[in-house]
């Protein structure tokens, strides 16, 4: 593979896996994390802001996370954007300080996390697969320009398969580890 085309494919699929890694730091298990809030964004002056742009998110105890939001004004919407994360908590509000209290892990609630931590995981093999058809496409368009041989558009497709498997099999191993973390705590 090209240089540059190659650390770029590489470059992307970095990113897929990092926003996996935040996505499965948010799907925190019995322990209070602020972590578990970083995926949800809030409706607030007419766009989508992550959480951390409109109140200060701790976990002053083990199963607790608070909010203290800034501005008054957006209490109501960081409770409902909490509620509405489907995370399987239940915030209240005390004036600009919203509480999520965590709740005990049931083995449904358990079962509830491994399913998401799927779904993230799956979102990022559709990214990784995205990127490949991208680097593929591109050789496709270079070998058509005459830029690349045959045998060189051949040579570097399974270049870019080679990459896409190792991040493949890098997802999967981040999903078994997050499963087992669930489920053993």
């Amino acid at each position: 593979m090209s240089g540059t085309d190659a650390n770029e494919l590489r470059r992307r699929m970095t990113g897929a896996i990092d926003t996996l890694k935040k996505e499965f730091g948010g799907l925190r298990t019995g322990r209070a994390s602020a972590n578990l809030l970083d995926p949800v964004r809030v409706d607030a002056y007419g766009q989508s802001l992550p959480m951390s742009q409109v109140g200060t998110v701790n976990a002053p105890e083990p199963r607790m996370i608070t909010v203290q939001v800034w501005d008054k004004s957006l209490v109501k919407a960081v409770e409902k954007a909490i509620r509405d994360a489907n995370l399987g908590v239940n915030p209240s509000v005390d004036g600009q300080l919203v509480r999520v209290p965590m709740p005990p892990l049931t083995e449904e609630r358990r079962k509830e996390l491994i399913k998401i931590a799927h779904k993230y995981a799956e979102q990022a093999r559709i990214s990784v697969r995205n990127i490949r058809r991208d680097g593929m496409d591109g050789l496709k368009a270079q070998e058509k320009s005459g830029k690349i041989t045959e045998d060189e558009h051949r040579k570097q497709n399974a270049g870019i398969q080679t990459v896409t498997d190792e991040f493949i099999k890098k997802i999967d191993e981040m999903l078994a580890a997050k499963e087992k973390d669930v489920l053993h705590v």
